[in-house]
C-alpha cells in the first residue's frame, strides 16, 4: 500500500485562545479523515490489482495447458535442450499470450509465419547448386554420400570431422557432399582442408531449397509455411528442414545419406534401397521402429517419394520425431509388402548397434558379467 504523506506548515496561534483551540481541533479532525479516505482508496486499489493478477494467472494457466501436448525427446544434448527451452522462452511466452487472446475471441487455430532462415534463401551462390552437384559427382566417385549441416560453421567440430573421415576410410574413392550454407564458406573450407589435403573428395555446398522441393509434394508445403498457412511449431526449424532436405536430395540425385554423428565401419557398396531398423520386438523379431539417420536409395525411388508426401501431408512441428523416425516408420508400415516398392530393412545391429540412450555404457567399466557380454556383443 502506498503511503501518502501530507506536509502542513506550522501555524502560530496563542495557546489560550478558544478560537484557536476550535481551529486546531477542526484541523486535526480534517487530517484524520483525509488519511482514512486515502487508506481506503489504496486498499481498494490493491484489491482490484490483486484480482486482475489472479485473472491473468488463470489465463496464463489456460494458455500453458493448450501447449501441454507438445512432445519433447526424453534426452537431449545440453546445447539442444537450451535452444529449445531457454533460447525460445521469450517466444514461447508471447506465443502463449497470443493463443490465449485468440481463444478468448473465438478465433480458430493460431499459426505463425515461417521465420526467415538462411537455408531457405536463394542467391547467386545457391543458383549454382545443381551444376555444382553434377560437377562434383562427375569425378569417378565410388559412392555418393550426403550430409546436412544447418548449424553455425563453428559448431562443425571434431566429432563431425571424425564422421566424415570414417566415410573415406571405408570408401577411399567415395565422394561426400555436405549440404550447408554456413560450411560453404572460407571458414568451412579451412575446416575441411585436412581431409582435402589427404586427397579425399569432400565439398560443402549451399543448397537451393526451392529447387530441391520443386515438383515434389514438399513444394506446396514450403509455400504454405512461408505464407503462414502452416505452423512451423516449437521444434527447432533446422531439425525439420534437415529431415526434409535428406529426402529431396536423395530423390533428385540418389545416393547415401548419413547423419553427422555416424562412424562408418564397413563399406556401403553392397547396399541398395535400404533403411535401418532401430528397434525390434524381442519375441517376433519384427521391427518396431525405423530411423532416417541412414538412408540408401536410388534416384526417384517410389518409397522416398512416399516419405516426402507423408512429410508434407502430416507435418507437425510440435512433436519431436514425428517428421523423421516416426514418419518413415508410418510409411513403411503401410507400404511394406505392396508391389512397386523394392527396399531392404536392415536389423538394428547393422546401422544402430548401440541404443542412443545406452551408448554411454561403452565408455564405462562393466559392473557385472551381463555388462561385459553386452560390450562384447558390440
Amino acid at each position: 500500500m502506498t503511503t501518502t504523506k501530507i506536509f502542513v506548515s506550522p501555524v502560530v496561534i496563542p495557546a489560550k485562545s478558544p478560537v484557536a483551540f476550535m481551529i486546531l481541533f477542526a484541523l486535526l479532525m480534517f487530517l484524520m479523515l483525509t488519511d482514512s479516505i486515502v487508506s481506503n482508496i489504496s486498499l481498494e486499489s490493491a484489491a482490484f490489482t490483486q484480482k486482475q493478477d489472479s485473472q491473468s494467472l488463470q489465463t496464463l494457466t489456460v494458455t500453458r495447458n493448450i501447449k501441454s501436448d507438445v512432445v519433447l525427446p526424453l534426452s537431449l544434448t545440453v546445447s539442444t535442450k537450451n535452444n529449445i527451452v531457454d533460447g525460445d522462452s521469450e517466444h514461447q511466452n508471447s506465443l502463449a499470450s497470443s493463443l490465449g487472446v485468440r481463444e478468448k475471441r473465438g478465433i480458430g487455430k493460431f499459426r505463425r509465419k515461417l521465420p526467415e532462415h538462411e537455408i531457405l534463401k536463394s542467391d547467386e551462390l545457391t543458383k549454382k547448386f545443381h551444376g555444382r552437384v553434377l560437377e562434383f559427382f562427375n569425378r569417378g566417385c565410388e559412392l555418393h554420400f550426403f550430409m546436412t549441416w544447418i548449424s553455425k560453421v563453428g559448431s562443425f567440430g571434431r566429432r563431425e570431422i571424425m564422421a566424415a573421415e570414417s566415410v573415406f576410410k571405408a570408401h577411399p574413392n567415395g565422394c561426400l557432399m555436405i549440404l550447408s550454407r554456413t560450411m560453404d564458406s572460407v571458414q568451412g573450407y579451412r575446416i575441411l582442408k585436412p581431409l582435402l589435403d589427404r586427397g579425399f573428395k569432400v565439398i560443402a555446398v549451399a543448397p537451393d531449397f526451392p529447387f530441391l522441393v520443386k515438383n515434389t509434394p514438399a513444394e506446396a508445403w514450403l509455400d504454405d509455411m512461408k505464407s503462414g498457412k502452416k505452423d512451423p511449431g516449437v521444434i527447432p526449424l533446422a531439425q525439420n528442414l534437415s529431415n526434409l532436405m535428406r529426402l529431396v536430395v536423395l530423390y533428385k540425385y540418389g545416393g547415401v545419406y548419413l547423419d553427422t554423428d555416424f562412424i562408418v565401419m564397413r563399406s556401403f557398396k553392397g547396399l541398395k534401397n535400404t533403411i535401418g531398423a532401430q528397434s525390434i520386438d524381442v519375441v517376433s523379431k519384427n521391427w518396431t521402429r525405423l530411423n532416417n539417420a541412414v538412408l540408401v536409395f536410388d534416384m526417384k525411388h517410389p518409397l522416398v517419394l512416399k516419405f516426402i508426401e507423408e512429410f508434407a501431408l502430416t507435418f507437425d512441428g510440435n512433436k519431436w520425431g514425428h517428421n523423421g523416425p516416426y514418419m518413415v516408420s508410418r510409411v513403411v508400415r503401410r507400404v511394406e509388402g505392396r508391389p512397386g516398392y523394392n527396399f531392404t530393412i536392415l536389423p538394428p545391429m547393422a546401422l544402430y548397434p548401440v541404443d542412443w540412450i545406452k551408448i554411454g555404457g561403452l565408455f564405462k567399466m562393466p559392473k557385472d558379467r551381463a555388462g561385459s557380454r553386452w560390450i562384447e556383443s558390440k
